[in-house]
């Protein structure tokens, strides 16, 4: 069967409708196969985007996105500094 890479607001939709039938009292499989993902990958979404709604799993993403850029950012420069502190010393 072929993957589909969920958006994050269709996966907090999805988390939703599935606390939506567990309290209508389907059991929480039966609700979880009624979205068409497996208990594992519901429970990895749960851990993830629990509480949040549509705006904050928005801004989750950026943060994720500004952090990981920033990293990067900082191993380079971090790098080029190794780099001239040797080239300072004559070990070059």
């Amino acid at each position: 069967m072929a993957r589909k890479r969920h958006s994050a607001e269709e996966i907090v939709t999805k988390l939703r409708q599935v606390d939506v039938l567990s309290s209508q009292g389907k059991s929480v499989a039966e609700a979880v196969r009624s979205i068409g993902v497996t208990e594992v990958t519901y429970y990895r979404w749960r851990s993830e985007y629990g509480g949040l709604k549509g705006d904050q799993v928005k801004r989750l993403k950026e943060l994720e996105m500004e952090n990981s850029r920033l990293r990067r950012a900082v191993s380079d420069l971090t790098l080029d500094k190794m780099i001239l502190t040797e080239a300072a010393r004559g070990n070059y």
